[in-house]
């Protein structure tokens, strides 16, 4: 690697000004791929946070909890039909404005090169996973066709681990445009790919944004009636 040429944010493409000191030294094999005023604007989610969803509790007012719970995964926990059916979400950062125009880029203007700056948190939160089967949360075909590539397909693939593609999506509307019953009571927007082998295999689905928890428990309830034993999921933001 030449390191006269100067490298550039993978974010906002400013020069990356290279870390001096001993430090640095001892982490020169980690590749630097954002500048530092980047990196913390990426703010990790830590502290206490809802047992299931991983929604940071300093974020909520106390009303809004009950207990190990968020209330919105309390009232998912609640109903017979979706309970137990996602075990945990795992989410590695706080969707605040900054990770918003990030993932923006990368989805809608097809910028695959950020999948690169995840990587390493990716990679690292799904070796302590130890899954059976990554399944990415799939795109419809035009919004497929729309993005040329599915992110959280990309996002696998750059952490160096193979995608089990065995969800297609039935039908597609906007979720974010659809209110809260509206989403629970959608008909079942995906389906198992037949030849699929997923009895007794624990499941970790990946996906970009957990927003309201809607689409990962549906992906959920159907591979839990396929045999799996146990689902969780990961996403870059919560």
């Amino acid at each position: 690697m030449n390191h006269f040429q100067q490298d550039h944010c993978l974010i906002c493409n400013n020069v990356i000004q290279p870390t001096i000191g001993w430090r640095a030294i001892f982490s020169i094999e980690k590749e630097q791929l954002i500048c530092s005023a980047c990196e913390a604007n990426l703010k990790k989610i830590e502290g206490e946070t809802c047992r299931i969803c991983c929604r940071p509790f300093y974020q909520l007012d106390e009303k809004f909890r009950k207990g190990e719970w968020c209330n919105d995964c309390f009232r998912w926990e609640e109903d017979p039909e979706w309970q137990g059916l996602l075990e945990k979400n795992h989410s590695l950062f706080l969707y605040n404005e900054f990770l918003k125009e990030v993932i923006a880029k990368y989805k809608f203007r097809g910028d695959y090169m950020l999948a690169k700056v995840f990587a390493s948190d990716i990679k690292e939160a799904l070796t302590k996973m130890r899954a059976d089967l990554l399944v990415p949360i799939p795109l419809s075909e035009e919004r497929l066709y729309e993005r040329g590539f599915n992110q959280a397909v990309a996002l696998l693939n750059e952490s160096d681990f193979s995608p089990s593609e065995i969800l297609t999506r039935v039908h597609s509307e906007k979720q974010s445009k659809k209110s809260r019953s509206d989403r629970i009571h959608l008909p079942q927007v995906f389906k198992v790919a037949a030849d699929s082998n997923i009895q007794g295999k624990k499941v970790v689905l990946i996906d970009d944004i957990y927003t309201t928890g809607s689409t990962l428990r549906h992906a959920a309830k159907l591979l839990k009636a396929a045999g799996a034993a146990s689902i969780q999921s990961l996403t870059l933001a919560r």
